[in-house]
């Protein structure tokens, strides 16, 4: 196999282990069978096409049409050109399946079902990551910036999991990046040709040519390989994954602030389920539990699009949870002790809560957000069979208290009565209309609940859409037909645009009373209401949807109707009888998924970060990685530069004379790989007394420093020439001035002199010009040459090669020792014999 094939094999498997950090979001997981056949089959048109005399970028053209032509008979043959030629309808179903893709991920928690939106967004992604992999690493032969694709499929991947097996696609992922830059390195090293030739330059080791380089490079490999593999597991992980699922750094950040998007699930389908399966079950020590809404997140940003929870600052659990906002003294109110038990399928990041929770007794690893004053869990925590106590609050105001409350705070009406120019004037119009003649703002906030629940004409159905962009609001006020979610948003935006602070609750109704005395919640309780802030008693809620839930005391008219029709009826969520719900191991339906029931949509939609900040040994271990990744890149720039004044500062050391003999030797320089001079003195023959072991040492240094600072700038060594025409050749090739060449050419003559003269004269300042010579070629190289002679010095080499040679010559020593330690312990048959 040629070099190109095997880094075109690798780059396609490269490609597909990234990939499988995919697996645990989709199922079934067959889609990965088709993903590696297009990969293979892409990957083999490369191979073919980079064969033909043709420029680069038509044999990407090739793979790209070849990749299209494949997707469209997998996913569009009915609307293509003979099954496989795309045309206009074949990149119109495209579309339609991309748009679908989208709205899937959207409603679906992990492991979504593979729909056929799922399906070409994770396969045809694979295959452009594919693309854009094997392009980088094997026809424009850069393979590092290759692993900027690799990292994309597995930070989309990582963002959206649940953070349980990160650790292991990532192990996963990160093997088949390096195998990929192996696979390059040797490529490139078996085109040295002549470098790798000839024979080991240590004495007495044999011959092998490019063996132990080879040898060497592999076993380098390996250990990073293992290192890379061993660092992640022994330094502490992120909670889930390097991206979270709105594309931001997941885990503990510095700041303590939780950033999340819309946490809202589709009420719709968990209302519309055919088994209304448990949540909690609770019990608590009142007996009103009519207004027993159990709130999980308050959605108090609005941008005309949809309602979200906004960033907010999050601290450790308090012991007791400070005075609500906003409520007085006067207000009255009863404190009261819950007890809640959720099922062990449901999942859920956010804590359902009575409101206002004033206490909270649980165990596992939370936050509290005090403007919503909600509890989210921290590093995947969330209420799979959770049981916790929460003390909470009864607030009970009257109308009077309400219709007198003064202004809100500035700060606080500022934020919560914000509302986007975006949104279209009918909805202030709508609003205006209906609370003409109203004399104070609970007068406003009651109509408004009175037109959406009894007076404007709607009606409940959950077969309506929820409606995207800023006319949804709109839509769905001409239309009159929705459920909980369109009428909580649509009165909270028309509250804000009267200047009455409002926001959006969700989480459940009170549920259903059992034989035992406890309340049981179900899917089909789940629900959304608006909270209007008025000042004295705090966020109040009210209720708009027909036919869900009741109306609070204080938000009732004076018309006979206006409590719920089905106020007092029981949700009917669950029985006494045994429940029919499927165990934890099984797999979660589609419409379960929605609704966040299995590891839910919200925990992955959401980056906590504790107050107190990440342990010490955290924050020490990512110290740590943080410098290796930074060191790492810089290792051969700091080897260059402690070589160069190792070199260049070697005549301080020289001492005045020496009583030693000058024997034959070769002086082949750092790994035996600089020019090719040897010494011409006989055996047994003594240099003059002037000229030192050392100063012939510190003449042969800057000899090296200055072919290896020619060798950075582009001008590779060659070992044929002698000192002299060397210097010729990068005076020539490096278009050296008048001074640098004088320079280069005293340094050549210097090593010639200790070389070969009969009575050899040591040379002053020949670091010197070493210098001159250096700034000499800098000036004259283009800005990435000199760029590269920095950073990634090409004389950088001689440590790989000077490391394979100590290594061939340590495993030879080694075997003599072995070899002379077994003929100690082993006699030979004729000792035996003698004895």
């Amino acid at each position: 196999m040629s070099g190109r094939a095997r880094l075109a094999l690798c780059a396609a498997t490269a490609t597909l282990m990234a990939a499988c950090a995919l697996i645990p979001l989709v199922t079934p997981a067959t889609w990965i069978l088709q993903a590696a056949f297009l990969v293979a089959v892409q990957s083999g048109v490369g191979v073919l096409a980079r064969r033909m005399p043709s420029a680069r970028v038509l044999a990407l053209g090739c793979q790209a049409l070849v990749s299209l032509v494949l997707l469209t008979a997998l996913f569009v043959h009915d609307e293509s050109i003979a099954g496989f030629v795309p045309g206009p309808d074949a990149f119109a179903r495209f579309g339609e399946l991309l748009q679908s893709g989208v709205d899937d991920v959207g409603h679906y928690a992990a492991p979504a079902p593979l729909t056929p939106g799922i399906r070409l967004m994770v396969v045809g992604g694979v295959l452009v990551i594919g693309l854009l992999v094997d392009a980088l690493a094997v026809t424009f032969r850069a393979a590092a910036p290759a692993g900027l694709p690799l990292l994309a499929l597995y930070s989309v991947a990582a963002g959206l999991s649940d953070g349980g097996e990160d650790w292991l696609w990532f192990l996963v992922a990160g093997a088949g990046y390096l195998m990929l830059l192996l696979a390059e390195g040797r490529d490139r090293l078996s085109q040295w040709g002549r470098v790798f030739g000839g024979a080991s330059r240590s004495p007495g080791v044999e011959s092998g040519g490019a063996v132990a380089p080879v040898r060497a490079g592999r076993r380098i490999g390996v250990v990073a390989l293992g290192l890379a593999l061993a660092v992640p597991v022994a330094l502490p992980s992120l909670p889930n994954g390097l991206l979270d699922s709105e594309g931001r750094v997941g885990g503990i950040g510095d700041g303590g602030t939780i950033r999340a998007v819309n946490p809202l699930v589709s009420l719709r389908d968990s209302l519309n389920v055919n088994e209304d399966r448990q949540v909690m079950v609770y019990r608590t020590d009142t007996d009103n539990t009519r207004d027993m809404y159990l709130r999980i997140v308050a959605l108090d940003d609005f941008d005309g699009t949809t309602w979200k929870p906004a960033q907010r600052h999050v601290t450790s659990v308090p012991r007791t949870f400070p005075t609500p906002s906003g409520l007085a003294g006067d207000v009255r109110r009863a404190e009261i002790e819950t007890r809640i038990s959720a099922a062990d399928w449901y999942a859920q990041n956010w804590l359902p809560m009575p409101y206002p929770a004033t206490g909270v007794k649980l165990k596992g690893s939370w936050r509290y957000e005090p403007v919503g004053r909600t509890l989210v869990g921290d590093r995947g925590q969330n209420t799979r069979g959770l049981q916790y106590d929460v003390k909470s609050l009864i607030v009970q105001p009257t109308a009077e208290q309400l219709a007198t409350a003064p202004e809100p705070p500035p700060t606080l009406k500022r934020e919560f009565t914000k509302v986007p120019s975006s949104l279209p004037e009918d909805v202030a119009r709508t609003a205006r209309k209906v609370t003409k003649g109203a004399s104070n703002r609970y007068e406003q906030a009651v109509r408004l609940q009175d037109y959406f629940a009894f007076d404007g004409g709607f009606t409940y159905s959950t077969q309506v859409k929820v409606g995207k962009g800023p006319s949804a609001i709109s839509r769905f006020l001409e239309n009159k037909e929705g459920f909980c979610v369109h009428f909580s948003f649509a009165m909270a935006a028309m509250a804000r645009t009267l200047g009455i602070p409002a926001r959006v609750a969700v989480g459940f109704t009170p549920g259903s009373p059992q034989a035992d005395g406890s309340m049981a919640v179900g899917l089909r309780d789940a629900h959304a209401w608006p909270e209007l802030y008025f000042e004295g008693v705090g966020w109040t809620r009210f209720e708009p949807t027909p036919n869900r839930g009741t109306t609070p005391a204080y938000a009732r008219s004076d018309t006979p109707s206006t409590e719920n029709p089905a106020a007092t009826e029981p949700s009917g969520s669950s029985s006494t009888a045994p429940s029919a719900a499927p165990s934890v191991g099984e797999s979660c339906s589609a419409v379960a998924r929605k609704l966040e029931a299995c590891p839910s949509q919200s925990s992955n939609s959401l980056t906590v970060s504790g107050g107190g900040g990440p342990p010490w040994y955290q924050t020490l271990g990512w110290t740590l990685l943080g410098l290796v990744l930074v060191a790492v890149p810089l290792v051969p720039m700091l080897w260059r530069l402690r070589s160069r004044a190792r070199r260049l500062s070697s005549a301080r050391h020289a001492p005045s004379a020496s009583p030693q003999p000058w024997v034959r030797r070769r002086e082949r320089g750092d790994g035996g790989r600089s020019a090719g001079i040897e010494m011409a003195v006989l055996p047994g023959e003594a240099p003059p007394a002037a000229v030192t072991e050392a100063a012939v040492d510190h003449t042969l240094a800057v000899w090296h420093e200055l072919t290896d600072t020619a060798w950075d700038y582009g001008i590779a060594p060659d070992d044929a020439l002698t000192p002299r025409k060397a210097a010729a050749r990068i005076a020539r090739l490096g278009r050296l001035d008048a001074p640098a060449t004088a320079a280069v050419h005293r340094v050549a003559d210097a090593v010639e002199q200790v070389l070969f003269a009969p009575q050899p004269r040591a040379q002053d300042r020949l670091a010197d010009d070493v210098r001159t010579v250096r700034a000499a070629l800098r000036s004259t190289a283009d800005r990435r040459t000199r760029v590269r002679a920095v950073l990634a010095p090409r004389s950088a080499l001689r440590a790989v090669w000077a490391a394979g040679e100590r290594w061939a010559a340590f495993t030879a020593r080694w075997s003599e020792r072995r070899a002379a330690l077994v003929r100690r312990l082993v006699p030979r048959p004729s000792d035996q014999r003698g004895g």
